[in-house]
């Protein structure tokens, strides 16, 4: 395995590690943590480097990133109102990506209706 297969993992284990060390100390800097781009950007390196840097693919791939960012966030808000509302971590998991999952088919049904 080359480096940059395994470098990504790596740093996404770092980053898991560090959200947990950082919670014991400020549940808002392991938020910010967990919430930082590092995802994106591992899988920005990941496609980039086996696809050799390919600006279509690149542009295609950016954009699935930019559509994927909506449902996301309704996971987030939906996470937010469960726990406002006393739900457990499994329901609210369940409702977190029960919106997730209606908000990517529709993304997805949008997609395909306007060619996007």
């Amino acid at each position: 395995m080359k480096s940059q297969d395994i470098l990504p993992v790596v740093l996404s284990i770092a980053v898991i590690i560090l959200v947990a060390v950082l919670e014991k100390q400020s549940k808002f800097a392991a938020a910010i943590t967990a919430t930082m781009p590092i995802g994106a950007t591992l899988a920005i390196w990941i496609v980039y480097s086996a696809n050799n840097g390919d600006q279509q693919t690149m542009k295609d791939f950016s954009v699935g990133l930019l559509m994927g960012i909506i449902p996301s966030i309704g996971f987030l808000i939906a996470a937010w109102f469960s726990f406002r509302a006393g739900l457990k971590l499994l329901p609210m998991l369940l409702v977190g990506y029960a919106v997730w999952g209606t908000l990517l088919g529709l993304i997805i049904l949008l997609r395909r209706l306007l060619g996007l």
